[in-house]
């Protein structure tokens, strides 16, 4: 049977934010996990195609490679389970379903979330700001980045505990890592305050990380930028957030691009624009122009009779996309300058040519004409 499409899967739009596919997956995953829909095999087949589509969408390159190609563009074998996971095994013995709760809905920013009894917690995610050149931007290229983090103490091995000595189990909630509370004839469940929610506490922290078995460190990582990215896009570099709590996995780094203002292009989208100063004569009598690209120079024919403000488009000059690979354009705005700093003899020139212009009935300066026509009219 032919898979359905994954946005179709969790009812999203194509262009739905990762927020919006967690927010749609938590919808699934609640609706029709086997744990509340035992012996039933279609809520369990659902339940795969929701964990598979959220694990691509949620992927920057397998969402870019299946928005390009569809399911061909991505590899079945690492599209199976949820995030992180390898795919559901049916009953008690498949994804618990606190498991979910507490991956998908834990703030992208954030990590960690509430736990069962030992259960070690997920790093946070980290965000890094990386200005690049439009140049760099376009053709893509491999920068190295330093990020501030933190990461697993080499001295306890990430327990939080000094060596020779564990954590032991938690008196509060019995090593239970939930407490019941009590309120008339409600009983409600809540991580324990003391532990929480690991169900041990440290009684001879480590002294180098002081129980947190975490420390605060920086390290330097090579980030390679694909051709086409554009201001707001991400890279993301799994495992390269913060360390876990209690031997928990890595959270991820998110790479956020922004774009260095640049002399002669504005970037919009995959379209390049620049301002081009014509002078007074090529304007008006027409003639070449070299004129610069992102791929070396191009000359350009300027008619005669230029005003300010023509547009002049240049195919295949623009950027090409990171996704579709189709190449933008490339559109140069002349801008007619006025000559400055004249001389003696120069001012005569333009007097006499200004005098030649006004003799006869021919129009020479059509906006002029139309200008003087539609102020009389106000004037009445």
């Amino acid at each position: 049977m032919a898979k359905r499409d994954y946005y179709e899967v969790l009812g999203l739009a194509r262009n739905a934010s990762e927020a919006d596919i967690k927010k749609a997956y938590r919808r699934q995953a609640m609706k029709h996990h086997p744990d509340r829909n035992p012996d039933d095999k279609s809520a369990e087949a659902k339940f795969k195609e929701a964990n598979e589509a959220y694990e691509i969408l949620t992927d920057a390159q397998k969402r870019a490679a299946y928005d390009q190609f569809g399911h061909a563009g991505v590899d079945p074998s690492m599209a199976a389970g949820a995030r992180g996971g390898g795919g559901f095994q049916g009953g008690a013995a498949g994804a618990n379903f606190a498991d979910i709760f507490g991956d998908v809905f834990g703030d992208i920013f954030g990590g960690g979330g509430g736990g069962r009894r030992g259960q070690a917690y997920r790093g946070a995610d980290l965000r890094y700001n990386l200005e690049l050149s439009l140049e760099d931007a376009v053709r893509g290229a491999e920068v190295r980045i330093r990020v501030p983090t933190l990461e697993a103490c080499d001295t306890c091995k990430g327990s939080g505990a000094k060596a020779g000595t564990s954590a032991t189990a938690c008196v509060t909630c019995g090593g239970h890592g939930q407490v019941r509370m009590q309120q008339g004839f409600f009983s409600i469940q809540q991580t324990c305050p003391a532990c929480r929610g690991s169900g041990k506490v440290i009684k001879n922290p480590c002294d180098a990380c002081h129980g947190q078995g975490r420390i605060k460190a920086s390290k330097t990582l090579s980030v390679k930028v694909p051709a086409g990215v554009d201001e707001g896009d991400q890279i993301r570099l799994a495992g390269e957030g913060e360390a876990g709590e209690v031997g928990g996995p890595a959270g991820d780094l998110y790479v956020q691009v922004r774009l260095k203002p640049h002399d002669l292009f504005k970037r919009d989208g995959d379209d390049l624009h620049c301002e081009m100063p014509v002078s007074f004569a090529t304007a008006a009598l027409g003639g070449d122009m070299e004129i610069p690209t992102l791929d070396g120079r191009a000359n350009l024919k300027i008619p005669a009779g230029t005003q300010t403000g023509k547009v002049f488009r240049l195919r295949g000059k623009g950027v090409r996309n990171v996704r579709s690979h189709e190449t933008g354009d490339l559109y140069c705005h002349a801008s007619v300058e006025t000559p400055v700093n004249l001389n003696k003899r120069q001012k005569e020139l333009l007097e006499e040519f200004e005098a030649s212009l006004r003799e006869g009935s021919a129009h020479h300066s059509p906006r002029e004409q139309s200008w003087v026509e539609k102020l009389k009219t106000f004037l009445g």
